[in-house]
């Protein structure tokens, strides 16, 4: 059978991936078994999961809509993962019709498959990067063109940082992205927490501590320090659901069992 092209030649296809497993958690196709595995294991500990990570996904394109309507055409969305539907470069061109967008990676399956999405558009890179290593990743030359205009950039870390161990340093990674950031930049942040659901959390994090991306589940406190430098836009850190709803209906009477903390915050 004829390999597909969104699965880069040499790809690890016996190890669970956090891309994939998020793509597995919200219904996609572009998995393994051993994704699909992990995300059942997963689900089993913690029902809601999928729920949470939809959750995660609204709020991203909530905020590159505002973002959008305030005027940005730029982002950096690192940690993008797989492609779903509402895509940033999607929901930004809803506003801003030429709104320029690179896509970050560490996952050859995600960047593969990005790449094949944005064939043929000029204002949309893919590129396989990873975050941990910032410095390098700001120094790829689509990067570089993106944050080299002088324009405000909204640069993007949804659901990634709790990838990244207190040894990492997630603090000091976003501190580097900051200072290459022009003024009036913006920073959109989820990042999961123990604090909304304390007794799901222990098992969460011991389950992912038996793959190569452990998790790192912060509380409110370490999550507002990571926007160190940035002005918080209201209504600040809240849970994924309360930030700027569409509806005031769709927050629901639990929004903590949601458990990922979101904000968005602009540079001066």
């Amino acid at each position: 059978m004829k390999r597909p092209r969104w699965i880069p030649e040499g790809t690890d296809q016996e190890t669970p991936n956090v891309a994939r497993v998020y793509d597995c958690y919200l219904g996609g196709s572009h998995n393994f078994a051993a994704d699909r595995d992990m995300a059942r294991k997963a689900v089993e500990l913690w029902p809601e999961l999928p729920k949470i990570m939809r959750a995660n996904r609204a709020f991203l394109r909530r905020a590159v809509q505002y973002l959008a309507e305030q005027g940005f055409t730029r982002f950096l969305d690192i940690g993008s993962g797989i492609p779903t539907f509402g895509a940033v470069h999607e929901v930004a061109r809803r506003t801003q019709p030429d709104a320029r967008v690179v896509y970050v990676d560490i996952d050859p399956v995600a960047v593969a498959h990005s790449t094949l999405i944005l064939e043929g558009d000029d204002r949309a890179a893919a590129i396989e990067a990873d975050m941990r290593d910032p410095r390098a990743l700001l120094a790829d030359p689509e990067v570089a063109a993106l944050l080299g205009a002088g324009e405000p950039v909204a640069v993007l870390l949804v659901a990634v940082l709790h990838f990244v161990s207190d040894e990492e340093d997630p603090a000091g990674i976003v501190r580097v992205l900051r200072d290459a950031m022009p003024p009036g930049s913006a920073l959109v942040l989820s990042h999961a927490s123990f604090e909304g659901r304390p007794d799901q959390a222990g098992p969460h994090q011991d389950l992912y501590a038996r793959t190569p991306t452990p998790l790192t589940m912060r509380s409110r406190d370490d999550v507002v320090r990571l926007f160190d430098g940035f002005e918080l836009i209201e209504p600040g850190v809240v849970y994924l659901p309360e930030w700027r709803p569409e509806r005031p209906e769709s927050v629901g009477p639990h929004p903590e069992r949601m458990t990922g903390l979101a904000g968005v915050g602009r540079l001066p």
